[in-house]
């Protein structure tokens, strides 16, 4: 991808949970509102994946989403070919997706916001518990090279039995073929900071992590107002709610 022109829609997954339809109803809206390439947003729905038995995992207490485990479907629902994006749906995109997609670099197998975070809460969103562990929140943001060989690992098979640290910390690849993406492009909302007077620590995609403006508890937290605004835009645009689409990746 890179610099090269985007003939084909880019592929963007993005985690849906009933519980947080509107959160996913914003992003999306956030996503296309500012993308100047052709895109395809595909939500990951876990009750389409099990019908198609792609997913089939008895669900564990620490699961926070519906999309925990099924984001690893990634590469899969991609048919392994070209680049495409996982992201959670408490993500607002404040700029351009495709200064994202042109970071891409052939040489990993995924690339991400690698940060360096232990959460202070104990609980997230509704109540959900918060787990800690290494590489916590790289997961949530992902560029996948979904052609690369060590991806093919990823099947329907694996993503249902594997263990959440093997999955959540890439144990399938080495250290050298995961990529680093600016912090920017997943801004943990309460953890990163915007430095004054410098533009590069500005967010391109605030993530509400520890819950956003939808649950009531959250609606004060920073950047509240900008997902707020976005919701408004996206409601006064849409006259009826549009459904979810089925994924028809198999």
């Amino acid at each position: 991808m890179g610099s090269q022109s985007h003939p084909t829609p880019f592929k963007i997954f993005v985690g849906y949970d009933p519980r947080e339809d509107i959160a996913y109803q914003v992003c999306r809206h956030s996503i296309l509102k500012h993308s100047s390439i052709p895109v395809e947003i595909i939500p990951i729905v876990q009750s389409d994946l099990r019908k198609k038995a792609l997913y089939w995992r008895e669900r564990n207490p620490l699961e926070s989403t519906e999309f925990s485990f099924t984001r690893f479907l990634t590469p899969s629902l991609a048919d392994y070919q070209g680049w495409a994006m996982f992201v959670d749906c408490d993500f607002l995109y404040l700029s351009d997706i495709k200064e994202l997609a042109d970071l891409v670099d052939e040489k990993y197998a995924i690339m991400c916001v690698q940060h360096d975070y232990t959460p202070k809460e104990t609980t997230k969103m509704d109540g959900a518990v918060q787990t800690v562990y290494p590489r916590k929140n790289w997961s949530s943001m992902v560029l996948y090279n979904c052609g690369h060989p060590k991806n093919r690992i990823l099947t329907p098979d694996l993503v249902n039995t594997q263990t959440g640290a093997f999955l959540h910390r890439f144990q399938w690849l080495e250290d050298e073929e995961i990529g680093s993406v600016p912090f920017v492009w997943n801004f943990l909302e309460g953890h990163n900071k915007v430095v004054e007077g410098d533009s590069a620590t500005y967010p391109k995609a605030i993530h509400y992590t520890r819950g956003g403006p939808w649950f009531e508890a959250w609606k004060h937290c920073e950047f509240a107002d900008l997902w707020l605004n976005e919701m408004d835009e996206y409601l006064k645009k849409e006259k009826r709610k549009e459904p979810i689409e089925a994924i028809t990746q198999v």
